[in-house]
């Protein structure tokens, strides 16, 4: 059978926000594609305070210096379709106060009839955490253990109460509902993520590195999962950040998801073949504009279903 398969949402300085997310997202869906998907970067530090991912010297992309407000662009895209999820890869839950997240997120699913997937990441750029204002960087963990709660606590039945170290609800009607519960899928990479992941979540947002490395993670992640005995099934859904060019990539530096549509659907065959149930691919930094990125969105889907993805 095959994969599901999302396409990134156009957020960046290239796109209009107002008028191309409703358009490639309606263009995406009556493609096929089976989820869209946002993704949250409030700020860049100029002149740079860290490297891009906290890795020292290692320049942070040009795209990321305007990225719409990946809730907006939820919104704009839940308006415009009626079948594809509508998911989050990933926002940054600690830059965000939880129970307006909580709230946030059940309205939108509200309004595109249960279509929401909230993936949550605890992100790494201290700039972003001292804008935010919610908690040191030092803390991010332990805020994203509370917005879980209370998500949870807000979408579930009323009264709801709460009691943490950033938010208290002694006892209150909140609404509206989501339409079913939202399923929150986690990005995660080191144990104490993996461990949140498998006692707290229902997914799991690996970023797509090579499908070897994918491979060893789930069978990681599956060892923790029967080491701590979880029973439940994570959805696994991989982010491929794709740089799509129009001839292909023959050097031997080549990395996955780089080329021309040929070479991306062979990494995406190869990352199916790992086991997930659902692939990304981020393809709005491969577009000049949003007819671009529809044609390039199109290309990829149809060549990947032809493959067998």
């Amino acid at each position: 059978m095959a994969i599901r398969l999302g396409l990134g949402l156009p957020q960046t300085r290239q796109y209009s926000l107002g008028t191309d997310v409703p358009d490639v997202a309606r263009t995406a869906e009556r493609i096929g594609y089976d989820s869209l998907w946002v993704f949250e970067r409030a700020l860049v530090p100029d002149p740079a305070t860290q490297g891009l991912y906290n890795i020292e010297g290692l320049p942070w992309p040009d795209s990321y210096r305007h990225v719409a407000d990946p809730l907006v662009t939820l919104t704009l895209a839940a308006s415009a379709t009626e079948r594809a999820e509508l998911g989050s890869s990933v926002l940054v839950a600690p830059l965000h106060q939880p129970f307006q997240l909580a709230t946030a997120l059940a309205s939108v699913d509200a309004a595109s009839g249960g279509r929401v997937i909230a993936g949550f990441g605890t992100g790494w750029s201290l700039d972003e955490y001292a804008a935010a204002g919610i908690r040191p960087f030092a803390e991010r963990g332990r805020v994203l253990d509370e917005a879980i709660e209370v998500c949870r606590a807000v979408w579930g039945p009323d009264p709801v109460r709460y009691e943490g170290r950033i938010t208290k609800i002694a006892s209150a009607v909140v609404g509206p509902k989501p339409v079913r519960p939202i399923p929150i899928l986690l990005a995660a990479g080191n144990e104490r993520a993996l461990r949140r992941l498998v006692d707290h979540a229902d997914g799991w947002l690996p970023v797509a590195m090579g499908a070897e490395q994918l491979a060893a993670q789930w069978r990681q992640v599956q060892d923790l999962a029967a080491e701590r005995g979880r029973t439940e099934p994570l959805r696994t859904v991989v982010r491929a950040n794709a740089s799509l060019s129009a001839e292909p990539h023959t050097g031997a530096d080549r990395l996955p998801f780089q080329g021309d549509a040929d070479q991306i659907v062979e990494d995406l065959v190869a990352h199916a073949a790992a086991g997930p149930q659902e692939i990304l691919v981020e393809l709005q930094n491969s577009a000049r504009d949003a007819e671009h990125l529809k044609d390039i969105a199109a290309e990829v889907y149809e060549k990947a279903r032809a493959a067998g993805v």
